[in-house]
C-alpha cells in the first residue's frame, strides 16, 4: 500500500532541468541563396589629355585672374570713394581759407573807414578804387612800365592828396568862397553864398577848359569837352564850399590820392607809349631760334648738299 509524501518535507528541486534555449538559437538559418553577390569594383578612369589638362590650366588661370580684377575693382572703389571724402573736405576747406582771404581785406578797409574817416562808406569807395590802382599798376609792371615812373607818379598823386586833404581839413576853400561871395553877391543868403559862387565860378571855368581841350583832341566834339568841364567843375564847387571837417577832408585827401594816381600812370603811357619791341622779345626765343640757325648754318658748311638738278 503507497504512503502518502509527508506535507512537511521540504520540496525537492529537478537537478536535470535543462536551460531555456535562446531567441538567437532559435532564429532559422540565412538561406545562401537570399544573399546577393558581392558589387564589382568601379572601373579606373582614364587621365585626362594634354588638350584637357590645358584647357584646364587656362580656365583655372581665368578664375584667378578674375578673383584678382573683382578684389582690385573692389579695394579701387574703396579708394576712389576715399578720394572722394578727402577732395570734398580739402575743397571745403579751401573755400573757408578763400573766403577768409576775401573778408579779411574788405573788413579792414570797412573798419578803417569807420576808424579813420568816421564812415564805412569812405571804407568801400577808397578800399575800391585802391584795388584799382593796384589792379592798373599790375597791369602796367606787367607790360614793362618801369616801376621807378609808377613811383614819381604816386608821389606826385600824394602830394595832390596832401594838399586836397589840407585845404578841405582846415576850410580854406570855404572861407575863400565866403569872402569871395560878400563881394560879389552881398544880397544872397550867406549860408547859400560861398556855394553858389564856388559852383558858378567852376561850371564856367570847367567848362571853357572842357571846350578848348574837345576842339584841340583829333576828332574830339566841343559841346561833350564843355559838358564834361562844366560837371567836374560843379562837383569841384561842391566840394571846396563845404564846411566838412579834418576827418571828412583827410577822406577827400584819400580820394584825391587814389583817383590822381591812375590819371598820372596813364597820362605817362599816352606820352611815352609801350615799348612794343621789347614787349616781343620778353616772350620771343629769339636767341634760341638764332643758335639754331647758326647750328644748322655749320653743319651744312661742314657737309655739303648734293647739287641741285
Amino acid at each position: 500500500m503507497a504512503t502518502d509524501p509527508d506535507p512537511t518535507a521540504p520540496a525537492t528541486e529537478p537537478t536535470d532541468a535543462e536551460p531555456a534555449p535562446d531567441a538567437a538559437d532559435t532564429e532559422p538559418a540565412a538561406d545562401p541563396a537570399d544573399t546577393e553577390p558581392a558589387a564589382d569594383p568601379a572601373p579606373e578612369t582614364e587621365a585626362p589629355g594634354l588638350r584637357e589638362q590645358i584647357t584646364a590650366v587656362i580656365a583655372a588661370a581665368r578664375r584667378v585672374v578674375t578673383a584678382h580684377v573683382e578684389l582690385a575693382k573692389s579695394e579701387l572703389g574703396a579708394i576712389m570713394g576715399e578720394v572722394g571724402r578727402v577732395a570734398a573736405l580739402g575743397g571745403l576747406a579751401f573755400a573757408m581759407a578763400f573766403l577768409v582771404a576775401l573778408l579779411l581785406p574788405i573788413g579792414l578797409l570797412l573798419f578803417l573807414g569807420e576808424w579813420i574817416f568816421g564812415s564805412t562808406g569812405w571804407g568801400v569807395l577808397l578800399g575800391s578804387l585802391l584795388l584799382i590802382d593796384i589792379a592798373v599798376v599790375a597791369g602796367l609792371l606787367a607790360v614793362g612800365m618801369p616801376g621807378i615812373r609808377l613811383g614819381l607818379a604816386f608821389l606826385v598823386a600824394l602830394a595832390i592828396g596832401a594838399v586836397a586833404g589840407s585845404v578841405l581839413g582846415l576850410e580854406l576853400t570855404n572861407r575863400a568862397w565866403t569872402t569871395i561871395g560878400e563881394r560879389l553877391l552881398p544880397g544872397v543868403d550867406a549860408g547859400f553864398r560861398p556855394l553858389a559862387v564856388a559852383v558858378l565860378s567852376l561850371a564856367a571855368i570847367g567848362g571853357l577848359i572842357g571846350l578848348i581841350g574837345g576842339l584841340r583832341a583829333s576828332g574830339g566834339s566841343a559841346g561833350g569837352g564843355l559838358v564834361m568841364g562844366a560837371f567836374a567843375g560843379i562837383v569841384l564847387g561842391v566840394v571846396t564850399a563845404l564846411t566838412v571837417g579834418p576827418r571828412v577832408g583827410a577822406a577827400f585827401g584819400a580820394l584825391a590820392l587814389l583817383l590822381a594816381w591812375p590819371t598820372l600812370m596813364g597820362l605817362d603811357v599816352a606820352r611815352t607809349g609801350i615799348d612794343g619791341d621789347a614787349l616781343k622779345a620778353r616772350f620771343y626765343p629769339g636767341m634760341t631760334i638764332e643758335t639754331t640757325k647758326e647750328t644748322i648754318e655749320w653743319v651744312r658748311q661742314r657737309t655739303p648738299l648734293g647739287r641741285k638738278s
